[in-house]
């Protein structure tokens, strides 16, 4: 047999059982072998029958004694038997499984892993597995592997196909350099896939995961930096630096630039007037003022009659980028050059903007992906700016990019503090740069749990606070009601403020299925003040501004992750007045250990960093990110191996190994530089 033979050539499994591994996306010998517990339980202590006296898990080893079979009550059958060891003797019961009376043989030896529990006032063990001493145990007395299951593959099922496969994975070639195996003592992946699948003790399971985790992310440092090597052969046109045109600029701002807006702008400009192109991520938690950096950025680019780009993932958050930048470029006479570009544009709308971008009247562009569709002719092209570039697919970013007709300068942006390990593995290639100071007069946000039977007091407060002038957010986690989720609506929550609990304010509505031209209209009512309160789905959650909300209520608080609940409380609190976050939760049960969190610090990296313990980095960037990073064994909380492993990249850069010399290496670094997020 061979990995990439069908499971059909593996004892036991017929067309009908490899159609039912099919549904796991399960098809040859390989994809089995490679195919991870998603958890472990451990029956590997074996107990003597007398000290059976707590309920769980357990694992004896006896002999049957005794054992019969009935049928009781509608058809239920019922097997009891009697296993014996030296110190005693304990009752086990099957469900519904008739063959065990016939299958059990008296005298000989089992392992027996089950539950012990209370039944019928009678202690038993539920349904255990039995395996015979004498045969090697796949299921019984050691750590069992439980996987991802289907109907009608279980993982017992798969377990016993694994076992017929065990001479194919201690067969198995290495795919890392035998000395770096060595430098960094590490198992062989023989080993590691035995011990994942098989483990003899619970350090042997941590060995084997240390081993598979490091070749994980030691292929994503080496496909990242690859990746950066192979651009640092890549030639941009230089941007000269004014230093007069950069002061001219600041002196017109109606604010201080903090210490970390100045620090990262010399990065980019320093960054800039290189023949190689820049490729580096601003990341600043929210307010911290990255699109000033960016208008510093463009302001170099501009004065030399180039052109710029900055794509945002929504309507929103670029026509509001285009209002900033015209009113930040005004001063120095460049706002006409600003141009905006989205889908919900008219057609001769659409027609003009274009029209502007091809003469090069328009030297600015600010747009969605309209700005990456074939009808639009840019030129001159030197910086692109993408906001928010995780939220872009691969090929999107490559469309912008292929719009310069040779390789730009690229500054990303995102306002998701991405946690230190994260931005190692996933931005590897990326020059990082960090906004951690907040503009000067604003005062942290003032966070608090609270629950349902407080919202009369709390909608009190608030109401006082509107009386003020200011305004307030309310984020639900649903649009309409629903039954599957019992969770606020915007729909109900819209119609229960606006004719109940505030009836005498102002209240809007707005949600991701709204078009974009009503979106954008009630977001400009909320902009103008001619609301006081707007009722939204997490569409907010990302760059609006609005200086005079200082309210955000976020309905089902436990439903959103810390990254997300961090994003939208960003929203208030963005001028010198106080801003106030609350947190309703959807019952009067205690508050999770994550909104705790939020109640206690406005820190959003150390948020994300707890965010990404506690729920993966899915929970910062969504389940496609996740998907494309391919960490099935690797933790990222794991600093150590992250940093092992990377530096084990370098080596193997700095050594001159070849990857043609390591084929499946060579097959997965190859994939890796096919999706990575960076250019």
């Amino acid at each position: 047999m061979n990995l990439h033979d069908p499971l059909t050539v593996v004892k036991g499994v017929g067309p009908a059982v490899a159609a039912k591994f099919k549904l796991l996306n399960l098809k040859t010998i390989g994809e089995l072998i490679d195919y991870y517990p998603r958890r472990y339980d451990d029956y590997s202590a074996l107990t003597p029958v007398i000290e059976l006296t707590q309920p769980g898990p357990v694992t004896i080893q006896a002999q049957i004694t005794s054992i019969k079979g009935r049928y009781v009550r509608r058809g239920m059958h019922i097997t009891e038997a009697i296993a014996s060891d030296e110190t005693g003797s304990t009752r086990l019961t099957w469900f519904n499984q008739p063959y065990r009376e016939m299958a059990m043989k008296r005298g000989q030896d089992y392992y027996i892993s089950g539950s012990f529990e209370l039944n019928y006032q009678r202690f038993a063990i539920q349904n255990p597995t039995t395996e015979l001493v004498s045969d090697f145990p796949v299921n019984t007395a050691r750590i069992v592997p439980i996987y991802r299951e289907t109907k009608g593959m279980n993982s017992r099922q798969i377990r016993l196909v694994l076992k017929e496969l065990v001479p194919e994975i201690e067969a198995l070639v290495e795919t890392l350099p035998e000395t770096m195996v060595r430098t960094h003592n590490l198992m062989s992946r023989a080993e590691a896939i035995m011990g994942m699948h098989f483990p003899d003790d619970s350090e042997q399971l941590d060995v084997a995961k240390r081993r598979l985790g490091f070749e994980e992310v030691f292929q994503l440092s080496l496909a990242s930096l690859m990746n950066k090597l192979e651009l640092q052969q890549e030639k941009a046109p230089p941007v000269e630096f004014h230093e007069a045109l950069a002061k001219d600029f600041v002196s017109h701002l109606p604010f201080e630039l903090t210490g970390a807006q100045r620090r990262v702008v010399w990065q980019i400009y320093l960054d800039m007037q290189k023949s190689q192109p820049m490729n580096r991520l601003v990341e600043g938690d929210v307010g911290a003022g990255k699109t000033v950096v960016a208008a510093m950025a463009a302001v170099m680019v501009l004065h030399s009659g180039h052109q710029v780009a900055l794509m945002a993932p929504t309507e929103l958050l670029a026509q509001q980028h285009a209002e900033t930048l015209h009113k930040l470029l005004e001063p120095l006479g460049y706002q006409d050059l600003v141009g905006l570009l989205v889908g919900s544009m008219t057609p001769k709308q659409k027609e003009v903007a274009r029209a502007q971008i091809k003469s090069g009247q328009t030297k600015f562009m600010v747009g969605t992906n309209a700005l990456i569709q074939d009808s639009v002719d840019m030129h001159g092209l030197e910086l692109i700016i993408i906001d928010e570039q995780h939220r872009f697919g691969v090929d999107q970013r490559k469309e912008l990019l292929s719009k310069a007709g040779h390789m730009p300068h690229v500054l990303s942006l995102t306002a998701t503090p991405i946690p230190r390990s994260l931005a190692l593995t996933l931005y590897g290639e990326l020059d990082v740069s960090i906004l951690d100071m907040k503009p000067g007069g604003r005062k942290p946000i003032k966070t608090s749990i609270e629950s349902p039977n407080s919202r009369k007091l709390l909608y009190e407060d608030i109401d006082k606070e509107l009386s003020d002038g200011r305004q307030m957010f309310v984020v639900c986690p649903l649009i309409s009601e629903s039954e599957a989720l019992p969770a606020s609506s915007a729909e109900k929550m819209y119609e229960q403020l606006r004719k109940r609990d505030f009836k005498h304010r102002r209240v809007g509505l707005m949600h991701g299925k709204l078009k974009g031209a009503e979106k954008n209209a009630v977001m400009q009512q909320f902009v103008r003040g001619e609301l006081d309160i707007l009722v939204s789905t997490t569409v907010i959650e990302v760059g609006v501004d609005v200086p005079n909300a200082t309210v955000m209520v976020i309905e089902n608080a436990e439903r959103f992750g810390l990254a997300q609940i961090h994003q939208l409380r960003g929203r208030v609190g963005r001028s010198s007045y106080q801003g106030y976050c609350y947190l309703m939760l959807g019952d009067s049960g205690a508050p999770s250990k994550r909104l705790r969190a939020l109640e206690s610090s406005n820190d959003g990296f150390r948020l994300a960093e707890l965010d990404l313990e506690l729920r993966g980095p899915g929970a910062i960037y969504g389940q496609a990110q996740h998907g494309q990073l391919d960490l099935r064994v690797a933790k990222l909380t794991d600093i150590k191996l992250i940093s092992e492993a990377r530096q084990a990249a370098h080596e193997f850069i700095d050594s001159g190994e070849k990857l043609v010399n390591y084929s499946q290496l060579r097959e997965q670094v190859t994939r890796l530089r096919a999706v990575t997020n960076l250019n």
